[in-house]
């Protein structure tokens, strides 16, 4: 067992059942949606996104650029948080949460890429 490749696919499910966990919920409601969870995803986001960096394969290339759009959608989600919240210091509405699980739902969608193609090169290799 490679422990590289074990450490790689942890990260890359990890980020991607963190997004979910933030996502999931009513799109408008905002007792169900925590910044901590938001915060957490985009941590992880960013160490698959390091760790994704060096693979020279076009495999390497379609991952990398899985994280980085995850990566701009999870960071626009929590600039939304912050420019409502921390700099017009308005209290949160449903119409911002929405905005901002919104933008959450399309880092997800670039995450369970990044795991469809994880998946697709291992059943590849063991053949």
């Amino acid at each position: 067992m490679n422990l590289e490749k074990v450490v790689f696919g942890f990260v890359i499910i990890l980020a991607c059942t963190l997004n979910f966990g933030f996502f999931i919920g009513g799109v408008d409601s905002i007792h169900e949606h925590d910044a901590g969870h938001l915060f957490g995803a985009v941590v992880v986001n960013l160490i698959a996104l390091i760790m994704k960096f060096g693979d020279r394969t076009h495999l390497g290339a379609t991952h990398l650029a899985t994280s980085l759009v995850a990566m701009l959608q999870l960071l626009a989600a929590s600039l939304v948080w912050m420019w409502h919240v921390n700099i017009q210091h308005l209290t949160m509405t449903g119409e911002t949460m929405s905005s901002i699980v919104s933008l959450s739902g399309g880092a997800l969608l670039a995450n369970a890429i990044s795991v469809i193609l994880l998946v697709s090169e291992t059943l590849y290799q063991s053949r």
